[in-house]
């Protein structure tokens, strides 16, 4: 960690502790009290590590991007426990980040790439700058949206969450705005990456908004929900039955509905898709299904893939710092630049 990082951090870090002082007053039920106590911590402790980043942010790529962070509706509505309370059925806001590159200049346009962070519950940190930065200075306008279930934001965004549901629609609401408000966007050259999860909701976008998109690239993608449940222990299989309100078992259709495989032969979108044999989270045989599906639907050239033998890092292999890791994202630039054309304004 740099010695910028470190001092960022430990700020943070003393701001959670100030702010968990405990309270005066009469002391509530202990399992209560535990409970509140460590979601209290949680959330107070990812709103600081939000600031702090968002602060690296401007440090890490100010030099090459206008750096800034809005506040948008999206095209879903905020889920609520009275559906026909005040402000039901209102739009959520939520943030997304804009990274500009700073070469552009007057009426010059660019094309736009909507850059989806990765983790069911995470959001968009500088651990993705230098990814960020190797994509601005190709030429690329980014927009990478904090869709609800975002952390950082407290616990009722982050509750939000509507996994392969109203998340998609959030991502697609980032793409319209940036279309709409960012004067240099080309509207007809809209692109969208991610990994893991964020691969996941790239694929679930491109084959939900087919037109919006004119390619897609989904590393380590999450793509069948039904053999990723029964890979997985117990404690997982929970947590998506908290997400869907079913499990696997319970309903197998939605659990297929929201996966990218079961949508294979809607593909119009030119995609590539990355694995890793030895990824210790998306299991290579969840995306070889995919590819199988695709492949069955003839869905070929349309679509490229490589699958990478125990290349090093597992799951984050061509998100890290290695020779690999940079050879192969010079890949999907390639691919990506031969349907966007970066280089054109």
């Amino acid at each position: 960690m740099s010695p910028l990082r470190t001092c960022v951090f430990l700020a943070a870090l003393l701001g959670v502790a100030a702010a968990q002082a405990p309270a005066r007053g009469a002391a509530p039920d202990p399992a209560a009290q535990a409970r509140q106590a460590a979601a209290s911590e949680r959330a107070e402790f990812q709103a600081v590590q939000k600031t702090a980043d968002d602060v690296l942010w401007h440090l890490e790529l100010s030099d090459v991007a206008d750096v800034d962070k809005v506040w948008i509706p999206s095209e879903a509505p905020i889920r609520m426990a009275n559906p026909t309370g005040q402000g039901a059925g209102n739009p959520l806001l939520f943030h997304a980040y804009t990274f500009v590159p700073k070469q552009l200049t007057g009426d010059q346009k660019a094309p736009l790439l909507v850059y989806i962070h990765e983790g069911v519950h995470s959001s968009m940190d500088t651990s993705q700058a230098h990814i960020v930065r190797e994509l601005v200075k190709l030429g690329y306008v980014i927009v990478a949206p904090e869709y609800r279930g975002s952390t950082g934001y407290g616990a009722g965004f982050e509750n939000q969450i509507d996994y392969g549901g109203a998340e998609v629609v959030d991502v697609h609401s980032a793409r319209n705005w940036a279309v709409e408000n960012l004067p240099h966007v080309d509207p007809t050259r809209v692109g969208v990456i991610g990994w893991s999860h964020g691969g996941y909701q790239a694929l679930m976008g491109i084959f939900r908004y087919p037109k919006d998109y004119a390619v897609a690239y989904a590393g380590v993608p999450v793509s069948d929900l039904v053999m990723r449940m029964g890979y997985k222990a117990q404690s997982y299989r929970d947590i998506y039955s908290g997400f869907l309100g079913k499990s696997a078992d319970q309903d197998p259709m939605e659990y297929r509905r929201r996966s990218p495989y079961f949508h294979a032969a809607e593909l119009q979108t030119p995609l590539l898709i990355h694995t890793n044999t030895n990824d210790e989270d998306v299991n290579v045989m969840e995306v070889e299904h995919l590819i199988d599906a695709l492949k069955a639907a003839g869905k070929q050239p349309l679509f490229q893939y490589k699958i990478y033998q125990n290349a090093p890092g597992g799951h984050y292999f061509n998100r890290i710092d290695t020779s690999l890791a940079r050879q192969s994202r010079q890949e999907i630039y390639t691919f990506i630049g031969g349907y966007l054309h970066p280089e054109r304004h």
